[in-house]
């Protein structure tokens, strides 16, 4: 049996030396902001060398490209071109695309 974990987001990547401290976040089910939003809250941390975390960026890199070519997601770049040859308004409420 496998353990997975869910996360809404990477809240601080922090480098010191040859370790890449990357913070998992995710909305918390209790505690809101102002607005009633929920509020990001860490949740666990992945640690690795640099060199590691150099790979992991390219592999996620080539995941998106691929996202991006099947028009899964749009790069934030292209998102008011792609709108305003629809017409519709550019939002994007989504924190980890801006």
């Amino acid at each position: 049996m496998s353990s997975e974990l869910y996360s809404d987001g990477i809240g601080e990547i922090t480098v010191t030396g040859t370790i890449v401290r990357i913070d998992l976040m995710s909305l918390s089910a209790t505690e809101r902001d102002a607005s009633n939003n929920p509020v990001p809250v860490f949740r666990q941390r992945i640690v690795m060398p640099v060199d590691a975390f150099a790979n992991a960026v390219d592999l996620m890199q080539k995941a998106l490209n691929g996202l991006v070519e099947a028009g899964a997601v749009r790069r934030v770049g292209d998102v008011p071109a792609v709108e305003a040859q629809k017409g519709q308004p550019v939002s994007n409420a989504s924190p980890n695309f801006n």
